[in-house]
């Protein structure tokens, strides 16, 4: 389980679209596609498409479903140790002021977003 390097941004920027990285990656699209995809459902809602909310919903048109994990430690989990207790599955996680996707046990990230406490996640088998 491991940190991957993982930037789909066409002009390589690292700041600002964590969730269309994270959206992108998990649903198999690239970062162009996702954005769009954001975009629509955030019109639908009238909300941002990094809205946690714009973004859960677009989740679950992909068969994506929500779970809560405790954020209060001792008993939080780090996306770290989240990936490493989760080596089956897509997922993304969202993080205080983070998305992060972990697939198959590693997490994808234009940064090493391992210490980033998991306040819930979004699971779909593979």
């Amino acid at each position: 389980m491991a940190y991957v390097f993982y930037n789909p941004n066409p002009k390589n920027q690292r700041v600002g679209d964590c969730v269309i990285r994270a959206i992108g990656k998990a649903v198999g699209q690239d970062w162009t596609d996702a954005y769009i995809g954001l975009c629509s459902e955030g019109l639908v809602f009238k909300d941002l498409p990094s809205s946690n909310y714009v973004w859960g919903m677009y989740l679950k048109k992909y068969g994506f479903e929500e779970h809560m994990i405790s954020s209060v430690c001792p008993n939080c989990m780090t996306v770290s140790e989240f990936a490493k207790t989760h080596p089956k599955g897509r997922y993304v996680l969202a993080c205080q002021n983070h998305v992060v996707c972990v697939d198959s046990g590693n997490w994808y990230d234009t940064w090493d977003s391992s210490d980033e406490i998991v306040l819930y996640y979004y699971k779909k088998e593979i």
